[in-house]
């Protein structure tokens, strides 16, 4: 227990020292894209730090492996520096024994950034787009400027004067139900509270539409009022429908289900097609065999259609993007196990400056895994057929390797 204490506080400290450097790091960053989009646009000083306190648990998920990382390259250079590891084993305690409390932290904190990413992430995010849409309602320059133009998707939104909960001389350039392009301009507009939860309603007055038909025909109309919704997908990303990494993991996995369920049929199509074509190949193959330049010809045909059908297999890209952020889910928290098997060993070489050297090497790593991560992610979103797991796992594999033949290495000098 003794060594347990000693072990485990050094690590505590260089991982407190570690966590706050990346924690300050995420959390800079957030509050430099709130400072742009919010503080700027005199929203309450109390509803900002709600704001940030809501996008916390995104930041401490990400926080904890990567301080698990750095904390461990510190705590155990400081001891190989000053050669307590070298005393220790010394006195008879083998490598593996001042491993175990390093070991058992970090399984702690793997679970305590898992339960934060699939519990705490979540549940923020849905606070934050609530708090976000009331802030948006009662102060539309958030969104949408004074005398501005701004595009959500097909939609361009032009705006005059921009007062608490109205704008006046507003303007939307949209495409029509039979494909047109349309002009709609209101003397005032008011954003709706009620209506489509997926949406944000804008109350029109005095609206007048016109919309073009052919290059010498117009449509126009008139009206005193009329609604218009903008989905909150081509809104903002702050208010949008909560995404797989907002979710928590058991929520993607029923996506995921439903997702597979509704691609089953079309595979099921797609394989009996190619079964039809990989048998008439089969049999026009043989009858080319005889030589007969038609028969030849058909084979070629049937072959080419074959390889056809193989380019068309359904693919749901938005269930590849699912699965991989299910996995990653699980990738991120307990890549600290995989950090310190590969933190531990090397620590062990730090003779000089263990702390200072212990923290350049664990940015190293850190930046070497994110890139890893990013590209796996990357790749797998591009190529369907590459495996979710090992795309979102490969980095987890890559340094836990590594950290075990060293390890090994090192245990046995």
């Amino acid at each position: 227990m003794l060594l347990w204490r000693y072990i485990g506080g050094e690590f505590l400290v260089s991982f407190a020292v570690a966590f706050a450097f990346f924690f300050f790091m995420f959390f800079l960053n957030q509050l430099l894209l709130l400072a742009e989009d919010i503080l700027q646009k005199d929203v309450p000083v109390w509803d900002v730090v709600r704001l940030i306190v809501y996008s916390l648990p995104s930041i401490i998920a990400l926080s904890v492996p990567f301080g698990t990382l750095v904390g461990t390259l510190m705590a155990v250079g400081r001891l190989s520096a000053d050669n307590e590891i070298v005393a220790l084993r010394a006195g008879g305690i083998p490598l593996r024994r001042i491993f175990s409390p390093v070991l058992a932290l970090a399984l702690f904190l793997s679970a305590v950034s898992f339960v934060t990413n699939d519990y705490l992430l979540p549940l923020g995010t849905l606070n934050f787009g609530r708090l976000y849409r009331e802030l948006l309602y009662a102060n539309p320059a958030l969104e949408l400027e004074p005398y501005s133009v701004k595009r959500y998707q097909d939609d361009v939104l032009i705006t005059g004067a921009v007062e608490p909960g109205r704008l006046d001389d507003f303007a939307i350039i949209d495409t029509d139900g039979q494909g047109n392009r349309r002009v709609i301009t209101a003397t005032e507009a008011r954003l709706l509270r009620e209506g489509d939860p997926n949406a944000i309603g804008i109350e029109l007055d005095n609206v007048t539409a016109h919309s073009s038909v052919s290059g010498a025909e117009f449509n126009y109309s008139r009206a005193r009022t009329m609604r218009y919704n903008i989905l909150l997908q081509d809104i903002t990303v702050a208010i949008r429908s909560p995404g797989p990494r907002e979710m928590s993991a058991r929520d993607v996995r029923s996506a995921i289900q439903e997702k597979e369920t509704a691609l089953a049929p079309r595979i099921a199509e797609w394989r009996r097609q190619r079964l039809d074509s990989v048998l008439r190949a089969a049999e026009l193959a043989a009858d080319a065999e005889e030589g007969d330049p038609a028969s030849i010809a058909r084979a070629q045909q049937a072959a080419e259609e074959l390889i056809r059908i193989d380019r068309q297999r359904p693919v749901d890209r938005s269930l590849q993007v699912y699965r991989l952020e299910y996995h990653k889910k699980f990738s991120i928290p307990f890549a600290a196990l995989s950090f310190v098997f590969l933190a531990f060993p090397l620590g062990l070489f730090s003779r000089r400056s263990g702390r200072g050297v212990g923290f350049g090497i664990g940015l190293l790593i850190a930046t070497s895994y994110w890139a890893m991560l990013i590209a796996g992610q990357t790749f797998g979103t591009q190529r369907p057929d590459v495996p979710p797991a090992l795309a979102m796992w490969l980095p987890n594999i890559v340094f836990f390797i590594a950290g075990v033949v060293v390890f090994v290495r090192r245990a046995r000098q």
